[in-house]
């Protein structure tokens, strides 16, 4: 089916069109238009045209006002203060734009793909091999899987990379301790899970920090052993792979807990550029952009400097030899841009690592990798903060683990699903459970503008009442219930009838949909699309609240008003699977 023309596009056409006819030089002008709490519309286009005309504002706003098209889409349009104009919508036009979206057996309600769609790289959930991932690795997860379903929704070719941490040092100390200490990673049992086999893992990573840490002589064996990894030792290799596979099954057992697909051949760790790092090095010192400071291999900004006043650089090769993240991570842009032939290369990554990430793109940017065509973008995500406003950690001052968070969300919210569960069984409850309770999670991060922190409060995410996901889910339930009521009444559109003002508020919110998805797609922004579904759901509320549904005055009303249930629940269920939520039909 074609894309449905929302509203605002239509009557942005009327008044564009008018516009132009009344002031010949304002051809192609933006007439300003928004939503208003003194219209359905007000265009604010008008003051500014008119002091560059010269003109009245008010005078001009008048002349334009006679020359807009009423009727099937604008009932009136007035001139208000100093020139604005104050538009209605025809009531027969909301119901009528809501029926074309419900007609839509996509299941897409007539939101239009983007009309130059290219190729994005999302580089998201980025664990670190051998080690547990906590309350830290939630936001990049949660907020990149939201992208890419906004991505792919609105037509862009995404390719997911998880950039995991696989290499480097680390790895040199846990296979020598591992070497050193043989049993620590019996696995005799053969019903070690993968969080249980993680927990074991990331003991043994522990206790060769320490090892490395305190023992000088560890630490030199430690080394040489990172040596032989990048040499191809095979049983180097061999050990370095087990810690690989253990850790993505563990991985992946965490991702299905938060409801999301993390598909193997996705994830391209450090360990995926390690054969291009010497050609990034070359390529680098050969054009001049990286030159040698002390046996480094660096790059210099005039910007950055130290607090001495001594510019700070970017090391790609150490004096040792050695690379640093700066290298894989100029190496993964020259591979997603000239073998994936990406666009834009999107970063979902914390927030303090914003200097690396701007002094990594301008070497790229000076080398002719990023261009204007090719633009790297990093979305820098904020902290998770407990209740006292302070970074998430246990009373032990430890870093939280992040399925204690999932698992505790769902217990918590499970409880809440048992209380006002009428019909369900116990199987059902748990289902239900799980879903609410990460979908609270996933919410109460996507609500908020990934730059900014976010307390983490389990009793007010899986509340009923407030900006929640629950309130959302507990909206689209309530939907489905009165839907199964209706018996053999079906949802229709009237657009004959009159709409009372809850009805036209819910009408012209639910048909400014597209605009929000499309709006949440182009600024990586899924913190908009989840303002809109709360919204959503609090003007559902409203209009549940004043306008009967099943007992309305007309056969043509019940059905009609059945019709914006159903459009509500479609509108409800989409969004939310954008943000990666699930919907109950009961709860």
């Amino acid at each position: 089916m074609a894309s449905v023309t929302s509203l605002s596009d239509n009557v942005q056409q009327h008044l564009a069109s008018a516009l132009s006819a009344t002031l010949p030089q304002a051809a192609g002008a933006d007439p300003l238009l928004r939503r208003s709490d003194r219209a359905d519309f007000q265009a604010n286009g008008i003051l500014a045209l008119a002091k560059k005309a010269k003109a009245n504002p008010r005078e001009l706003a008048a002349q334009v006002v006679s020359r807009v098209v009423t009727g099937d889409v604008i009932e009136d349009v007035e001139v208000s203060g100093p020139g604005f104009l104050n538009i209605t919508i025809a009531d027969k036009a909301i119901t009528g734009n809501l029926a074309a979206r419900y007609a839509d057996e996509t299941g897409r309600l007539g939101v239009p793909y983007a009309e130059r769609p290219g190729t994005t790289v999302i580089d998201y959930a980025q664990p670190n091999v051998a080690k547990e991932m906590h309350v830290g690795h939630l936001r990049s997860a949660v907020i990149g899987d939201s992208v890419v379903q906004l991505l792919e929704f609105t037509g862009e070719n995404v390719i997911r990379r998880h950039h995991i941490g696989d290499w480097g040092t680390q790895f040199g100390m846990l296979i020598q301790y591992l070497d050193e200490h043989p049993h620590e990673l019996d696995h005799k049992d053969a019903q070690v899970t993968g969080e249980e086999a993680m927990s074991n893992l990331d003991r043994l990573y522990k206790a060769a920090r320490k090892k490395f840490d305190s023992d000088e002589e560890f630490k030199t064996r430690a080394r040489r052993r990172v040596v032989d990894l990048q040499a191809g030792d095979p049983h180097t290799l061999a050990v370095w792979q087990k810690f690989v596979d253990e850790s993505k099954i563990y991985f992946f057992s965490v991702f299905e807990k938060l409801d999301m697909e993390i598909r193997d051949a996705d994830i391209v760790g450090e360990s995926g550029y390690n054969d291009m790092l010497a050609e990034t090095c070359r390529l680098l010192e050969e054009s001049g952009v990286a030159v040698r400071s002390e046996g480094a291999l660096c790059v210099f900004f005039d910007d950055v400097k130290g607090p001495d006043g001594n510019p700070v650089p970017l090391i790609v090769q150490k004096s040792d030899g050695g690379y640093g993240y700066a290298a894989t991570d100029l190496s993964a842009i020259r591979d997603r841009v000239f073998n994936l032939k990406a666009d834009t290369l999107l970063y979902v990554v914390d927030a303090r690592q914003a200097l690396h990430f701007r002094m990594v793109f301008e070497t790229a940017r000076r080398a002719g990798w990023l261009n204007d065509d090719v633009t790297a973008v990093q979305l820098a995500f904020g902290t998770v903060l407990g209740k006292d406003g302070k970074p998430f950690k246990t009373r032990e001052g430890e870093t939280v683990r992040l399925v204690d968070l999932l698992d505790e969300a769902i217990d918590r919210a499970s409880t809440v699903v048992r209380e006002k569960a009428q019909d369900l069984s116990e199987e059902e409850i748990a289902e239900r459970g799980a879903q609410v309770g990460i979908g609270a999670v996933k919410y109460a991060d996507l609500s908020t503008s990934a730059n900014r922190d976010y307390k983490f409060d389990l009793d007010q995410m899986v509340s009923l009442n407030g900006d929640t996901s629950v309130y959302l889910q507990y909206a689209y339930a309530r939907i489905q219930s009165i839907l199964r009521k209706a018996g053999e009444v079906s949802p229709a559109a009237h657009p004959e009838l009159a709409l009372a003002d809850a009805e036209r508020a819910l009408g012209l919110h639910l048909d400014s949909f597209a605009e929000t998805v499309r709006e949440a797609a182009t600024e990586y922004a899924p913190h908009k699309l989840a303002a809109y579904l709360y919204q959503l759901a609090s003007l559902y509320t409203s209009f549940y609240d004043k306008c009967p549904v099943l007992r309305a005055e007309t056969p043509a009303q019940v059905e009609n008003r059945l019709f914006l249930c159903d459009v509500t629940a479609r509108t409800l269920h989409r969004g939310m699977a954008l943000l990666g939520i699930r919907t109950p039909e009961k709860l």
